[in-house]
């Protein structure tokens, strides 16, 4: 967990730098009173951790610290602490359970969130526990997420149930994918989707019709809706959040790309408005680089601490 964590917190550095800096000008040995807590508000706020958590974070410093004077350093550490204890109901890993056989996970989101990159990268670990795991490459519409899918499961030796041709029906595919994941007794489905969201209406009912569909097979499918949401789009992610869990049954999230955004304190906001599960956060391109969220490790890599 150590190289993850040095490159959580590099990856999160210009985050860290957004919400310090400004803490550091605000408390250098100054009495934490209605101004001073007023500033650490707008501070967290520009940091992407969004109104409520931001306000609930200040409450926590009004209870326990006011009136006295603080270093920056205590400051980050308090910081860190009301962050995690934001965070720590959400820090849930997907725990796949091989009973079922398959456990069919549908994964969603907004093309460009690495969506088919997580799944390549969730079948990667998978593999080495030593699942068997079909990959279904679900988002017919898009040549290139289909072709990847073909070039992860090569490499990894998951099984992909691709479409013959494309802009194919997408909830038949699945379908298909599901009865060949029972014939070959995969302990896991990985359902790829479409997500252009230019256009809601069709989105939805795509999404629904795919889990229509599938249900035919299995009342109880799919067992998780993960939903992939890009750091670096801030409050987007928020909206996207929003936006998905009318479409499905959004169980679970996976936040990409926290390698250099500088918007990272957006998964504080998520945690607070919405206490969907956060199973994994990404930091670069392998496999490895994509690790169950750990509430800690991510609030003291956040504020800049060890």
């Amino acid at each position: 967990m150590g190289g993850f964590f040095a490159k959580l917190k590099q990856g999160l550095s210009r985050s860290t730098a957004k919400l310090t800096d400004s803490i550091t000008g605000v408390f250098t040995k100054r009495k934490l009173d209605d101004a001073a807590l007023e500033e650490l508000e707008e501070t967290l706020i520009a940091a992407d951790l969004g109104v409520k958590a931001s306000g609930r974070v200040v409450e926590g410093f009004r209870r326990t610290r006011f009136g006295r004077e603080a270093t920056d350093e205590e400051i980050k550490g308090a910081l860190a602490d009301e962050i995690a204890a934001i965070l720590g109901p959400v820090a849930k890993p997907l725990v796949i359970d091989r009973s079922l056989r398959p456990h069919v996970v549908l994964v969603v989101g907004v093309n460009g969130t690495g969506k088919t990159t997580t799944i390549a990268k969730l079948a990667e670990q998978y593999r080495a526990e030593g699942m068997k795991v079909v990959m279904c490459a679900g988002d017919t519409f898009r040549a290139a997420a289909v072709e990847q899918l073909q070039v992860w499961g090569g490499r990894t030796g998951a099984e992909v149930v691709a479409p013959a041709k494309d802009g194919a029906d997408a909830a038949g595919l699945a379908f298909d994918a599901l009865t060949r994941a029972r014939e070959v007794g995969a302990d896991v489905l990985l359902v790829d989707t479409a997500g252009r969201l230019h256009n809601k209406t069709a989105l939805m009912e795509e999404l629904r019709k795919i889990v229509r569909v599938i249900k035919r097979q299995d009342a109880a499918v799919p067992h998780s809706v993960l939903l992939v949401l890009d750091a670096t789009t801030g409050q987007n992610a928020v909206s996207q959040l929003r936006v998905f869990t009318e479409m499905v049954d959004v169980t679970g999230l996976v936040v990409t790309k926290l390698d250099g955004s500088a918007k990272g304190g957006v998964v504080v906001a998520l945690a607070e408005e919405f206490g969907t599960p956060i199973h994994a956060v990404g930091v670069g391109e392998t496999a490895a680089d994509l690790r169950p969220f750990e509430a800690r490790h991510f609030a003291r890599a956040l504020v800049g601490l060890e």
